[in-house]
């Protein structure tokens, strides 16, 4: 029995980490390029309720994750055309995003308020669902579980195995020195901050598709504020990412698994709900108290504009 409740945790725990996984690997990407793009927030809000728009037409559950994907890689592109296009300030775009985002996926989703999508089967994978503890944690998982741990380790090739990834972070680095060398700097930036919107996108689909099959305004819940906090003090680097969004996802289980217990403690529920998010930005930030290695990791370029020469 308690094999059991530790398998159940930490299978609720990988579920949880998912969408902060997908959206995280999108915006690490994005600021590897030099672009930092806030607007995680409202493009995961607005792929949840285009996917599950699509979803509750009956569009099966791998359209719907497209739909939402595009759905927020446009919105992405539109900030891309004013930051990179525009050389509107980055920031305040980005935070223009997040709120309008939500602001358009609250109104969009009214129709569809309080309308439960069929629960999506977990895919076991042969013989090692059969592990003990570990077995139904990590192989008896939905398929976007599994489409999370690839995009993690194909972003981490891209980046430090590939050409185009040297490029990419090169471009980060040092636009004007990518750009005196023949690379297209604001091409490559537009391609980073669609596969970072795109990401934001399959995120928010996750939650409203796969995780709680509902929508509901608000759902989102601040994730895309994590994963954007996740990128920062994991110091750019994917493997402190996936433990930053699994340590969330761990602590958020945890007190859901306490409320439901029916122990009483001596706190606010209000304070309970909001534990996930203080232990995380509290651990990552000891994780990257060192403010040198901050500045070897950050591109060095973040944030500023970059106009190539006439």
């Amino acid at each position: 029995m308690e094999n059991h409740l530790i398998a159940s945790m930490l299978a609720a725990t990988i579920v949880s980490g998912t969408p902060l996984i997908l959206v995280a690997m999108g915006e690490l990407v994005t600021e590897k390029a030099g672009v930092l793009n806030l607007g995680a927030e409202g493009m995961m809000s607005i792929g949840a309720v285009t996917a599950f728009a699509v979803a509750l037409s009956g569009g099966g559950p791998v359209l719907a994750v497209l739909a939402g994907m595009a759905a927020a890689c446009v919105m992405a592109l539109a900030f891309g055309f004013l930051t990179l296009t525009m050389m509107a300030n980055q920031v305040a775009s980005g935070l223009a995003l997040a709120l309008f985002g939500v602001g358009l996926a609250a109104f969009i989703g009214k129709p569809f308020e309080s309308t439960p999508l069929p629960m999506i089967a977990p895919v076991p994978v042969p013989l090692l669902e059969h592990i003990p503890v570990l077995g139904p944690a990590l192989f008896n998982q939905q398929a976007m579980v599994y489409l999370s741990w690839a995009i993690v380790a194909a972003v981490l090739y891209f980046l430090y195995r590939s050409r185009w990834g040297l490029v990419l972070r090169a471009v980060g680095e040092s636009p004007s020195s990518a750009h005196a060398v023949g690379y297209r700097v604001i091409t490559l930036r537009y391609a980073a901050v669609a596969f970072g919107g795109a990401m934001a996108g399959m995120g928010g689909a996750f939650i409203s598709v796969f995780y709680t099959p509902l929508w509901a305004e608000g759902m989102v819940a601040g994730r895309g504020w994590i994963a954007l906090a996740l990128v920062v003090f994991a110091t750019w680097r994917p493997l402190r990412v996936v433990l930053g969004a699994y340590l969330f996802g761990g602590v958020m289980i945890a007190q859901l698994f306490v409320q439901g217990s029916g122990v009483q403690l001596d706190m606010p529920a209000q304070l309970m709900s909001s534990l996930p998010y203080i232990a995380t930005i509290a651990v990552l930030v000891l994780i990257s108290r060192n403010a040198h290695t901050i500045r070897l990791h950050s591109p060095a370029s973040l944030g500023q504009p970059f106009r190539p020469d006439a």
